[in-house]
């Protein structure tokens, strides 16, 4: 077996994005190592948000450059990249009545011509993304009944059943508690895509993630493992507080300092 090319996957190249002619996102690189999870950190407006649109093709970056396999988003296009990118946003609202199944049933719209039927490997991707996410026996529920964590499951997968290689999630565990946080965060790691998650919680990030990006001010503060990153001087300098970092099988542990 040949080994990845270089170019493989999702990349961004000292990207930079502006708004209101401030710098959002200031000369940001990102190389995600296929199947890995990342954790993107940072205060708020650090640029967490914009980078992951800038990722997605969402938004297009004033300057650098992301890549798909090698090619820039503009150049694979808009179809192809949501064959290959699935995005989960912080919150996701209908006001049309839909149960579970046809939520999941819009991942599969970029494999689909346009007012095709489902083909049966469109339904058994549906039916695979409900197994997968624990949703099977709540197929044929209202979306609206759901709680927000149910909903954010049922979000996890519609992205799944897009059958993408690269996922992309904005702050997916606010506002649930601590048990689906940590059941959310489970699944997003043991899924055999290349995650990207933006969060705020550093126990979740060096708990989950494989490595992790911390962005300050729009620009790269620091990049590498949560061992590495997730230090007592990074999170002074960083988000202003003091905490005791210590080490917990194997991984760093916070515990934040009252002032």
């Amino acid at each position: 077996m040949t080994s990845p090319s270089v170019a493989e996957g999702l990349r961004a190249d000292r990207v930079s994005r502006e708004a209101g002619g401030r710098l959002i996102v200031d000369g940001v690189s990102l190389a995600p190592p296929p199947g890995a999870t990342i954790g993107l950190l940072g205060p708020n407006g650090s640029g967490k948000s914009t980078l992951l649109r800038l990722l997605a093709g969402v938004l297009a970056p004033a300057s650098g450059v992301v890549t798909l396999d090698g090619r820039t988003l503009s150049d694979t296009g808009r179809r192809a990249v949501a064959r290959r990118i699935a995005v989960v946003e912080q919150h996701a609202a209908t006001q049309v009545e839909l149960t579970v199944r046809d939520v999941v049933r819009l991942g599969r719209i970029p494999h689909r011509r346009a007012w095709s039927t489902p083909t049966p490997h469109d339904e058994r991707a549906v039916r695979e993304a409900l197994a997968r996410t624990g949703l099977t026996e709540r197929a044929a529920q209202a979306w609206h009944t759901l709680s927000g964590g149910e909903r954010q499951r049922v979000q996890i997968a519609r992205a799944l059943a897009q059958d993408p290689r690269e996922l992309l999630l904005d702050e997916p565990t606010n506002h649930l508690d601590i048990q689906h946080q940590l059941d959310l965060l489970s699944l997003v790691a043991e899924l055999p895509v290349t995650s990207v998650i933006a969060l705020h919680d550093l126990n979740l990030a060096s708990m989950f993630c494989d490595h992790v990006l911390i962005l300050k001010e729009g620009t790269t503060y620091a990049s590498g493992t949560p061992t590495e990153v997730i230090t007592e001087k990074l999170i002074a300098e960083v988000y202003g507080v003091k905490a005791v970092v210590t080490p917990e099988d194997g991984r760093p542990s916070v515990r934040f300092v009252r002032p």
